[in-house]
């Protein structure tokens, strides 16, 4: 992406077909599914947000999940029906339809509470603006110690200072936390890590950091446990495009904020 941005939206089966084509692509899928395996119990609740073509959702639904999922483009649901169909009619995945906006207004007012753990893969919150109304309607949806695992664009990702569009945000990312540039469906945002923890607060804490991509096949680097401050790892995290980050719900949130 010379520009750093998609001019196409990328959906359905063509999704599909781009994103298992890449060898790094498989092997970033692998390492998020791993680490969702790991942080949860087995028969938990999950929300798959942004679920796209249902791959993730198929995967955690054969691996004993209950699986609610939730996209906001039709073509992706569409395909997802289809893909898994055979697990929404065995009642194991559920799908969700519908704007953001209505996503967001639906379950800050049921406020369920059912959800163990949310996942959000091959960063779908880089496409969302405002990160804590959203980490707002995670906390209505999460049971208490419930956390969300989120895969992230890497604003530190090596691979990107051969572009032009970097060098001319890198300083609002330091000055600043955040920058975005143009994308097909939404600006696409790259957040530094203590924007990120910054804009899920007082919902949610950021506890650990993960590179996208197993350092070896076969292999996952350590996390960072960002409140020990454990940086000496951090050269890890500059050669992934991704970076995987987990946040804990915090409990409980005043009575004096937004529902």
């Amino acid at each position: 992406m010379r520009d750093g941005a998609s001019r196409e939206i990328i959906t359905g089966a063509q999704y599909v077909q781009q994103m298992t084509a890449l060898e790094s692509d498989r092997r970033a899928r692998t390492a998020f599914l791993d680490l969702a395996l790991k942080i949860t119990r087995p028969g938990a609740a999950l929300l798959d947000f942004g679920a796209g073509t249902g791959i993730d959702a198929r995967f955690y639904a054969t691996h004993g999940f209950r699986v609610t999922a939730y996209d906001v483009d039709t073509k992706m649901c569409e395909f997802f029906a289809e893909h898994c169909r055979d697990l929404i009619d065995a009642g194991s995945v559920t799908l969700e339809s519908g704007t953001y906006p209505d996503f967001l207004a639906r379950h800050r007012a049921s406020a369920i509470h059912a959800i163990d753990l949310v996942t959000a893969n091959f960063a779908p919150l880089s496409l969302i603006g405002n990160l804590n109304e959203l980490f707002a309607t995670f906390h209505a949806l999460t049971r208490p110690g419930g956390k969300v695992l989120a895969s992230v664009l890497n604003p530190y990702f090596l691979g990107d200072l051969r572009y032009g569009w970097w060098w001319r945000n890198a300083p609002r990312l330091w000055l600043s936390g955040h920058y975005s540039v143009p994308g097909a469906q939404a600006p696409i945002v790259r957040r530094r890590l203590a924007q990120c923890a910054a804009e899920c607060a007082p919902y949610f804490t950021l506890q650990n950091v993960f590179r996208g991509l197993p350092p070896n096949k076969g292999h996952r680097a350590d996390g960072i446990e960002v409140a020990a401050g454990h940086w000496s790892k951090w050269t890890q995290m500059t050669t992934c495009r991704f970076l995987f980050l987990l946040f804990e719900k915090v409990q409980p949130v005043s009575a004096s904020l937004p529902h």
